[in-house]
């Protein structure tokens, strides 16, 4: 039997802070709301973002991340810094062709933004 990967879920201390700035971010929307967990997607998107309270502080590095790409690094950066995303650096292996910019969500939760070097 294939598996599919239906959700990402991030644990989060406020579902409905975080959604609203998931939703801006991924132009997504709230397609469900059980108070402990908000689900979002986009029409015509397989995989949805679940936000899910949890009593549990964050601690240390994620052990797993969401990678985005689509418009200009640069232009997706300081709209997401405006969003409230902050801005932890930039990586570029030296035996890749790529780079990514790394960036916490309000709440901590890392992800990037990465593509190909020009």
């Amino acid at each position: 039997m294939t598996l599919d990967i239906h959700n990402v879920v991030i644990n989060c201390e406020h579902p409905h802070r975080l959604a609203e700035f998931w939703a801006q971010a991924l132009e997504m929307e709230v397609l469900e709301d059980h108070g402990s967990f908000v689900q979002l997607g986009r029409s015509g998107s397989p995989v949805g973002l679940g936000l899910q309270r949890v009593p549990e502080p964050r601690a240390g590095k994620n052990r797993v991340h969401i990678d985005l790409h689509g418009e200009s690094r640069e232009a997706a950066t300081r709209r997401l810094v405006a969003l409230g995303a902050t801005i932890q650096g930039e990586q570029r292996p030296p035996s890749l062709a790529l780079v990514w910019i790394v960036l916490t969500d309000p709440e901590g939760n890392e992800f990037c933004i990465g593509g190909h070097i020009a």
